[in-house]
């Protein structure tokens, strides 16, 4: 072993978030339900004053700096206002001169590199730690940036995205620790003495990585990145969505204030705020310095990502075209009910939300009935209608609407074929200028590929009349291959259709659901065992999160020399 690994080794976070490391381990090798941090926001689980000081606390960010202490900063920056109508006010450092913080982040990189992946580890799920506990706090702020409704921002916001850290960290690990610190080398030579040497290898991050953060889910979304890219040894620089800076500032502060408590540079990690209209993120993209880019957003900035940001290793979340094939069904108020709420949810502002149902213009056997397509329609639409009925509970749901762009969608989508369900607005009870709208389902046919066949992001939901269900696979197939899906789902009793669905899913690289009808839905996904998008269609170039999201970020140099003689015991 050597030395700098024996010296991090006897670091106490290593000791104190073992335990946490080893079980990620565990969880990312079997695949099954573990999750490190409660999702439900109880006084029993998150303490009796955790909700009145986590509100507290975002209170107190209103209209105040927060304060990171980084270089490069010559004044304050931050016109964010809540989807619920509240402006925010809080102003962040504006960084002017890049050189200099590009150039403190590179200085902090070689004491971090040597600390070695044990120490990294434990100093990152110490982090998440911290970030756990302040939960409530940043579950507000994503509230009053993105427009999810409290639960939602608290269970997304929070403990699942950091839940999909820990995922990240643990794959980070799990890679660098295949490659062993020292080896002994011996080739015979036949009756001469063998060649022996000894070969050291050492982990060595690529450089400063970037993290483009989403309006949407700005925590969920930037974690893996973040995390992926800091247990690996490189410096992270987080630029968020101009509309949604607070969560991943608090994020920020959070990994600062522990990189400095454990000795190491906060300037291992900063961030970039800016204006809405800036072009700070296709900037930095091309900078040298620049050696990994995360991204989570639109199609055209996440190709030209793709194509420009050559000097770097491209890891993009983009756009897609979601299906759901429907077959038949034994359950056929399950289905309607469970898609009901896959389309309602966060006002389908989910990069994982349900656009394309394709259902055979005959219609489908459900529970050994027949129903037509406008049974159909008229099941989905109902059940849609029946959960949002109550606007308290359907705010609740919805979330508020998070920019103009989605509106407009909603509402230029009636010419682009026949309603089935109209969208209607909803009341927030507590906020009346949030913007809240319930989704609109448009019947087309399966030749007007011109309406439904490019991602309309938001409440919009397409009801598409095929020829069969095999048509309708072959839709899947065509559609998701030229445009991109990061979810599928399928509805039939028939086994032989399953198969067949699951053989398309396969070929257009697209994860499938099956039979949803229950508590799971299509637009979630569970840390530590489902894959979140396969980068094998063009709606996204990675997973998150699996080896090959983690092992691009670093790379391995070897020392050697030669010995005088056999090994000595150790």
């Amino acid at each position: 072993m050597s030395t700098l690994v024996a010296t991090s080794t006897a670091h106490p976070l290593i000791g104190k978030h073992q335990q946490t490391l080893d079980r990620a381990l565990q969880a990312i090798r079997d695949r099954g339900y573990w999750s490190a941090y409660a999702e439900s926001p109880s006084p029993r689980l998150y303490g009796e004053a955790a909700a009145d000081e986590g509100r507290t606390a975002f209170e107190g960010r209103l209209g105040q700096p927060v304060q990171l202490g980084q270089p490069g900063v010559t004044g304050l920056i931050g016109e964010e206002v809540s989807p619920y109508g509240r402006p925010l006010g809080v102003k962040y450092p504006h960084v002017t001169d890049l050189g200099a913080l590009l150039g403190a982040m590179q200085a902090a990189m070689p004491a971090w590199r040597d600390a070695g992946p044990e120490l990294r580890a434990a100093v990152c799920v110490e982090i998440l730690e911290r970030i756990n506990q302040r939960s409530f706090e940043i579950a507000h702020a994503v509230m009053h940036t993105t427009g999810q409704a409290f639960v939602m921002a608290f269970q997304a916001g929070g403990p699942h995205a950091q839940d999909r850290a820990l995922e990240a960290v643990a794959y980070g690990y799990d890679e660098m620790s295949r490659v062993p610190c020292s080896a002994y080398w011996e080739k015979p030579q036949g009756k001469r003495d063998p060649l022996r040497m000894r070969k050291d290898f050492h982990i060595v991050p690529r450089g400063i990585a970037l993290v483009i953060g989403c309006n949407t889910f700005p925590t969920w979304n930037a974690y893996p990145g973040l995390f992926a890219s800091l247990v690996t040894g490189n410096p992270v620089l987080v630029k968020p969505h101009p509309r949604a800076i607070l969560p991943l500032a608090l994020t920020v502060q959070a990994c600062r204030e522990v990189l400095a408590e454990t000795g190491f540079s906060p300037d291992l990690v900063t961030l970039v705020a800016e204006a809405p209209g800036d072009r700070m993120a296709a900037e930095l993209a091309v900078r040298d310095e620049v050696q990994i880019i995360d991204f989570t957003g639109s199609t055209p900035f996440g190709q030209w990502l793709e194509a420009n940001a050559g000097q770097a290793q491209v890891y993009t979340e983009k756009a897609g075209v979601n299906p759901v094939v429907i077959d038949s069904t034994d359950d056929f108020g399950g289905m309607c009910a469970n898609l009901a709420f896959s389309l309602s949810l966060y006002s389908g502002q989910m990069c994982t939300t349900p656009q394309n149902v394709l259902v055979p213009r005959d219609g489908i056997t459900a529970g050994g009935e027949h129903k037509t397509f406008d049974e159909v329609a008229q099941g989905i639409a109902g059940a849609v209608s029946q959960l949002l009925a109550d606007d308290a509970r359907a705010v609740e749901v919805l979330g508020a609407i998070v920019n103009p762009d989605v509106l407009t969608r909603l509402d230029r989508a009636p010419g682009l074929g026949q309603v089935v369900l109209p969208t209607r607005a909803v009341a927030h009870p507590q906020f009346p200028d949030a913007v809240i709208r319930t989704p609109v389902i448009i019947a087309v046919g399966a030749d007007d590929e011109g309406s439904y066949g490019r991602e309309c992001f938001g409440p919009v939901a397409f009801l598409i009349a095929t020829d069969s269900t095999e048509h309708s696979l072959r839709l899947l197939r065509r559609t998701v291959g030229e445009h991109g899906a990061l979810t599928a789902a399928l509805y039939s009793a028939d086994e032989s259709v399953l198969r067949a669905a699951e053989r398309a899913a396969i070929d257009a690289g697209v994860a499938l659901s099956a039979n949803l009808t229950g508590g799971v839905y299509v637009n979630q996904s569970a840390a530590f065992s489902d894959f979140h998008a396969t980068g094998a269609n063009p709606a996204a170039n990675a997973a998150l999160t699996d080896a090959a999201f983690v092992a691009g970020r670093f790379r391995v140099v070897q020392s050697r020399s030669p010995l005088p003689g056999p090994p000595q015991p150790s």
